[in-house]
């Protein structure tokens, strides 16, 4: 039986020869019943929908004769989403909803690309759904007399959740959510949509805050994933990254063609140069029907190509996540993913960019980079099959967001010290912080803590009479405002031809390395590097052709745990001669050539390869954890050999492994009755092992950003990086020197190894192997599992004038065929 109050939503449906899935009804219900919650629906499922449409109804139902009649709402509605390219698809398909039901009201989007007239219509005459990002939503809380503005809000619901929780722009939207709540009638409700998530009581736990009860809808909405892996020709027994990749391009091809319009994702902004490049010369006739999307194009180049997809005009784009989330490109029928996408969240987000229907398949070819991705091709696979997902914690008390906040407050109607504390409590990441601390945070920002007390621009706030905190000075409070938000960029030039014309921006570092003349492709052309002046790099179009693209910082990403714990789940089932896929059967000549030459690990042993070269002596170690993991054990190893013997390394490491080369021998058996992986003393061993002050030191350049403590400049006149850098470097020896027990420097240490090195998840994979069989082989040669980690230290040292590629087939010609 239909649900009386749910009429016109019933209609609306029929007329669209649609009818609601049981979550939706579910949804309405709930929320028209007073309750808060998180729902969990695929993407392309309907979700909008779902919490639009109770907004809509609970008015015409308080409304029955009036609802059509134009009035003066105020917000009913806040809907926050990560992505500002998200605004415009979101506000046309509410928009839509409205007019063709005959519901007088406006949806409007207020963000960070919103013009100054448009703001001000808004602010005069707010419309009933706002969309926001969680930095504009602290605009509006950082206005005069915004307490008007939200008590007429009904409800605040946050989209892509999965994207928020773990972050710092997450914890804002904690921080909002609380607010807002304490300042709206009791009847306010909280909502979030999330996707992809592995521990979803958490993530609802953490949005809903401490007062109100978990609530979760599961959307059972089949929504079925083609997996399509990409075979090469041979399988070589060994392979080593990035080494296929480009290679694939004539069995791509084919794909692209018999698709109506496909999006190919890369994993780093330089591989979407490059994939883009590559197409266009095996495909000139394409010229005009393929385009790329990344984060450093111009966002004038993203919005047209957003736009041309949305008609259809496109045949392929080559992208990054820029386009995970992505807009409802309803034209897609088929994803590509080039090389592993190190996460199965990651993986399913991009794969439902296709068929973004309710109802419709997801088809995804999964392209390898090497032949060993395709047991991450199997692990995914398996991971779809049993609907498991990374998880996503909430950062543990950021002061630097809590600063900002508070600020924030200060510049609009004022703070309430007292009061305010019991609101930040509520929230997931400060339900630790104390008292004590609270009472720092508010002596920092009056008094500049116990340091900054002589300078002006760090007393920020002032106690007034009425007993409320506030920002006085105007220019600190258009300082705060301009700096508001947490995502804090790395140093970047802005790449102009000399007409002024803008093409994107690439990382200071990577200028930094040419000269003048010098080429390099970037946003699909070939260019001649001018000259570098300020924060700009001046180029021309060059006729010559160029290998060299641009490459950023950080780009290679690290496999997650879920991800690795399924492939060593696939090893365990090797070993049983059990294989799940037709991936594994393809990779048996690999897998079968590491048994003969060493072992392939199970569950309950480590492996360590001990083998000597022209090179040196290596030492291999498999603990399957992913490059960021490796990256901290490797130093911590290096670092408690070094103890005992007079050595020096090279440390290579990949997503399996890592190596340890030196010109001496290492008896690594003798080390490890040493207890080379023991837990005492490991976090002083890692203090030593990597530079932690300087880790710590660029960490604190971001939350002293985040914190206020530098300015990143005004619109139009950023300030350099070099000045940025130069005075967080001067605040954090300040801090170091005359106050170290200061929180944000506090802060920065725990950021620097926990978030940079994920200092928990190393200490727990020593734990493991602490309780597995170390096993110690020396094979006659590079197995099948070394050879890549060795390559990638050959890469990226070469100084030699012979290309890798060469060099590596030198190597492989001197490997005994085993058969």
């Amino acid at each position: 039986m239909e649900d009386v109050r749910f009429k016109v939503a019933f209609e609306y449906f029929r007329k669209k020869g649609w009818k609601p899935f049981p979550f939706q009804l579910e949804t309405w219900k709930d929320f028209l019943n007073g309750k808060s919650g998180l729902l969990n629906a695929p993407t392309g499922s309907g979700k909008t929908f779902a919490l639009w449409f109770p907004v809509i109804l609970e008015y015409i139902n308080q409304n029955p004769d009036t609802w059509k009649k134009p009035k003066n709402n105020g917000i009913q509605l806040i809907w926050v989403t990560p992505l500002r390219a998200l605004s415009k698809d979101i506000q046309l398909a509410m928009q839509e909803v409205c007019d063709s039901i005959g519901l007088p009201w406006k949806v409007a989007v207020r963000n960070g690309d919103t013009d100054a007239k448009t703001r001000a219509a808004i602010k005069r005459r707010p419309p009933e759904c706002l969309i926001t990002t969680p930095e504009t939503l602290h605009i509006l809380i950082s206005q005069k007399d915004h307490v008007n503005l939200f008590q007429s809000v009904k409800a605040i619901v946050v989209d892509e959740w999965h994207e928020l929780v773990g972050n710092k722009r997450g914890v804002q939207v904690q921080l909002a959510l609380e607010y807002i709540q304490s300042i709206c009638p009791e009847t306010f409700r909280r909502w979030a949509v999330s996707a992809t998530l592995g521990n979803l009581e958490e993530a609802a736990a953490t949005l809903l805050g401490k007062k109100l009860p978990i609530h979760i809808i599961k959307a059972k909405v089949e929504k079925e994933i083609i997996l399509n892996s990409v075979f090469p020709n041979e399988i070589e027994k060994y392979p080593w990254a990035g080494h296929l990749g480009i290679r694939m391009l004539d069995k791509v091809i084919p794909i692209i063609e018999s698709s109506n319009t496909v999006l190919l994702f890369t994993n780093t902004r330089s591989q979407t140069e490059i994939w883009y490049q590559k197409i266009l010369e095996a495909r000139p006739d394409w010229a005009g029907w393929i385009a790329m999307h990344h984060g450093s194009l111009d966002m004038s180049v993203r919005a047209w190509v957003e736009e041309s997809l949305h008609e259809g005009k496109l045949k392929l784009v080559v992208c990054t996540s820029s386009l995970d989330l992505g807009v409802d490109f309803r034209p897609v029928d088929r994803v590509i993913q080039v090389g592993s996408p190190k996460g199965v969240s990651r993986f399913i987000q991009r794969a439902g960019r296709a068929g973004h229907q309710p109802g419709m398949p997801s088809e995804i070819f999964f392209v390898p980079t090497n032949s060993l991705e395709l047991i991450e091709a199997s692990a995914l696979r398996d991971a779809i099959e049993k609907e498991e997902m990374e998880s996503q914690f909430s950062p543990d008390l950021p002061y630097d967001v809590l600063i900002q906040f508070l600020v924030t407050l200060a510049v609009g109607d004022g703070l309430d010290a007292k009061k305010i504390y019991q609101v930040v409590k509520r929230t997931k990441s400060y339900e630790k912080l104390t008292g004590q601390e609270m009472n720092w945070v508010m002596d920092f920002i009056t008094k500049g803590g116990n340091s900054l007390g002589s300078y002006e621009d760090f007393l920020k706030i002032e106690l007034e009479e009425d007993g409320l905190y506030k920002v006085k000075n105007k220019r600190i409070a258009m300082k705060h405002r301009l700096s508001m938000g947490t995502i804090v960029s790395d140093a970047l030039l802005k790449v102009k031809f000399k007409n002024g014309a803008y093409l994107g921006s690439v990382e200071e570092y990577f200028i930094s390395k040419m000269k003048i003349g010098d080429r390099f492709f970037f946003a699909g052309r070939s260019l001649e590097f001018l000259q570098v002046k300020g924060l700009t790099a001046t180029v021309k179009v060059s006729d010559k052709k160029t290998k060299n693209v641009v490459s950023w910082m950080g780009a290679r990403m690290s496999l997650s745990s879920k991800l690795s714990d399924k492939i060593r789940e696939i090893l365990e089932l090797y070993n049983q001669e059990k294989y799940i896929s037709e991936e594994i059967i393809r990779v048996l000549p690999i897998l079968d050539l590491q048994n003969k030459l060493s072992i392939v690990p199970n569950k309950d042993t480590f492996l360590i390869e001990s083998h000597q070269s022209k090179e040196g002596y290596h030492i291999f170690f498999y603990p399957f954890e992913g490059r960021m993991i490796h990256e901290l054990m490797s130093a911590l190893i290096a670092y408690r050999i070094s103890v005992s013997y007079a050595v020096t390394f090279s440390i290579a490491m990949n997503d399996y492994g890592f190596e340890l080369l030196s010109d001496s021998f290492i008896p690594i058996e003798e080390l490890l009755e040493e207890d080379l992986f023991t837990l005492d003393n490991i976090h002083e061993d890692i203090r030593h092992c990597v530079n932690e002050s300087e880790m710590s030191r660029r960490k604190f350049r971001e939350i002293a950003s985040i914190a206020g403590l530098v300015f990143q400049g005004y619109p139009g006149k950023p300030t350099t990086f070099k000045h940025i850098q130069a005075n967080s470097s001067l605040l954090f020896q300040v801090f170091e020197s005359y106050d170290p027990d200061n929180l944000l420097l506090k802060q920065a240490h725990s950021e620097a190894i926990n978030q940079q090195m994920d200092k928990e998840k190393m200490i727990n994979s020593m734990k493991k192997i602490n309780l597995q069989q170390i096993k110690v082989l020396h094979p006659i040669q590079f197995t099948p599992f070394s050879f890549p980690i060795m390559v990638d230290r050959l890469s990226r040292n070469s100084v030699s004038s012979e290309s890798i590629e060469d060099r590596i087939v030198k190597i492989q010609s001197q490997f005994e065929i085993l058969d």
